[in-house]
């Protein structure tokens, strides 16, 4: 039976939805729904996506693996490539194996996307959006806290640590520096292996302490689905956005080139293939809307997470009425 706290998350929930429907209707975007069933899940390659078999029942189709989606972004972005304008969606998501206090494997999002649009515009529609739903939930107002912070990987690596990474290009080196501002990095000497435990140990947990923090500008071999910045090809147009250090979004200026595209995606397989996870097909409607969509931004929200720091609570149990510790443990 839900408590108390979790009676009053579904409450908050509510008002959330309702804030970000308004928001985002009043400035045109379209609210779409897409499958929670496709044939090919994302490719990240720490993400795990829950796997079912279809069996058909009549002589229709065959039998095979179909997924519950990790994300929406492949169908919102054949959408956008079909003339769609601006559109967002509230959705549920899956990703297996994850569970903690910030973690459960059913979890919501808010994704959105705007054509002929940057990173920048992005973020600011985003904080738009929480500004006005944290005063619909009646949160204590962290995040109308506006402007938001930005500061790019760099810069916030080098505050936090002393370590230029512009200085150190490959993991060696970065390593060396790590090690010598005290960090552990372990057995690996791969530049992104380096790099996460520089920044998990730490950078994230000092984000976003005063108000909300949009990171940008990250390496560009973390660029998953972002184009590379105009000019400056090291880093990645790509953004997070981190509150009372804890990650809550992840947005880019969208990668249009769909053989870039595929060339990440078979490196993210290969990534996936030698680490002993399971191997995704390529899904090649998602990679032809790649090379016709128009220049865009987008970014995926979680907003468990938003709630959790809107209401003040320790756990994302606390805003779920059923959460999945209650039957995986």
């Amino acid at each position: 039976m839900p408590n108390s706290v979790q009676w009053r998350s579904a409450a908050a929930r509510q008002a959330l939805y309702g804030a970000l429907r308004r928001f985002f209707t009043q400035r045109d975007y379209l609210e779409v729904d897409t499958p929670l069933l496709v044939p090919t899940p994302g490719m990240e390659p720490h993400i795990t996506a829950f796997e079912t078999p279809f069996v058909p029942e009549t002589d229709v189709g065959r039998r095979r693996s179909l997924y519950l989606h990790t994300s929406p972004e492949y169908a919102m972005k054949r959408l956008l490539a079909d003339g769609s304008g601006p559109l967002f969606q509230i959705c549920k998501v899956f990703r297996n194996g994850e569970v903690s206090r910030t973690h459960n494997p059913e979890f919501t999002l808010l994704e959105f996307y705007r054509p002929q649009a940057d990173y920048h515009a992005i973020m600011a529609d985003l904080e738009g959006a929480l500004a006005e739903a944290d005063v619909a939930v009646g949160g204590d107002g962290f995040f109308t806290r506006t402007p938001y912070e930005r500061v790019s990987v760099r810069d916030a690596v080098l505050r936090a640590t002393g370590v230029d990474l512009r200085a150190c290009p490959d993991g060696p080196s970065l390593k060396r520096a790590a090690e010598a501002a005290g960090v552990r990095t372990g057995d690996s000497v791969l530049y992104d292996d380096v790099f996460f435990h520089l920044f998990l140990q730490r950078v994230e947990g000092g984000l976003g302490q005063e108000r909300p923090t949009f990171l940008t500008e990250y390496p560009a071999s973390m660029a998953s689905l972002a184009r590379l910045k105009p000019g400056e090809p090291a880093v990645a147009e790509r953004t997070e956005l981190y509150a009372r250090g804890l990650e809550l979004a992840n947005g880019f200026s969208e990668l249009t080139d769909p053989r870039e595209q595929r060339a990440r995606l078979l490196e993210e397989q290969e990534f996936r293939r030698n680490t002993g996870r399971a191997v995704y097909p390529l899904d090649e409607r998602f990679l032809d809307a790649v090379g016709r969509m128009p220049p865009s931004a987008g970014i995926a929200v979680g907003l468990d997470r938003i709630l959790m720091l809107m209401l003040g609570v320790a756990s994302i149990s606390d805003v779920l009425l059923f959460p999945a510790h209650e039957f995986v443990e």
